[in-house]
């Protein structure tokens, strides 16, 4: 196997990776795609669970920025530059889902903190704990948006590549702009949920599809890329 396949499937790998470690985190700390009344309940019965998913969670973001990076080094022969923008706009998106991240973990601290917190009133470290979850949520959608730009660049280059098919490019260039009408729903119409349905649908087929011929067709073994 050349070096060219170790890289494709080492992108493919660390994508399903993050998948499936984001399905894990979610599982056990119920903050994703769930409102705060549920996300705050499970602190309180479930501090532990909630832990374990947030440290998973982590993980799972560091797989997807080291995918991000595989797939640079994978597409870099197309256009340089086309790749390091991809790079550098996920590269962005992972510093606003870390700083979320910590307004996540603030929560847990504020309900189950320390002393001095405990200062509070029951039902102010209640409001502060869904006012944390309230800036992780709105983190998370912002990152959307650097995480929804990088899709184009990338699915170009899928589509220029030659030894990748193109209908994955077109697909995730679909993904790119599903991203923005989901961003958009969240942050003007946050009560009609229904809009962004089937651009969640789209996301996951996009990506999916990614990474499982990543992981396992990789790519032609000659390529034959022109490069821009």
């Amino acid at each position: 196997m050349n070096s060219i396949m170790k890289i494709a499937r080492t992108a493919g790998v660390f994508y399903l990776l993050y998948v499936v470690t984001s399905v894990i985190a979610n599982l056990f700390g119920k903050f994703v795609f769930v409102e705060a009344p549920v996300t705050i309940d499970h602190i309180l019965t479930h501090a532990t669970q909630f832990r374990i998913g947030f440290v998973i969670n982590l993980f799972s973001v560091v797989l997807f920025l080291l995918a991000a990076w595989a797939l640079y080094v994978l597409l870099k022969p197309v256009n340089k530059d086309l790749a390091l923008l991809f790079l550098l706009f996920n590269v962005a998106g992972f510093a606003v889902w870390l700083f979320s991240s910590l307004c996540l973990f603030g929560s847990l601290v504020i309900l189950n903190g320390t002393e001095a917190i405990k200062a509070f009133q029951p039902d102010q470290l209640h409001a502060l704990a869904v006012f944390c979850f309230g800036l992780y949520k709105t983190g998370v959608f912002i990152a959307q948006v650097p995480y929804g730009v990088w899709l184009f660049p990338l699915g170009y280059l899928v589509l220029k590549s030659g030894f990748l098919p193109k209908i994955l490019g077109m697909l995730l260039i679909a993904d790119g702009i599903c991203q923005f009408v989901y961003v958009c729903q969240r942050l003007i119409l946050p009560d009609l949920a229904v809009i962004a349905y089937p651009c969640l649908v789209v996301s996951f087929i996009a990506e999916v599809s990614l990474a499982m011929w990543l992981a396992i067709k990789a790519v032609k073994p000659r390529l034959s890329v022109n490069p821009e």
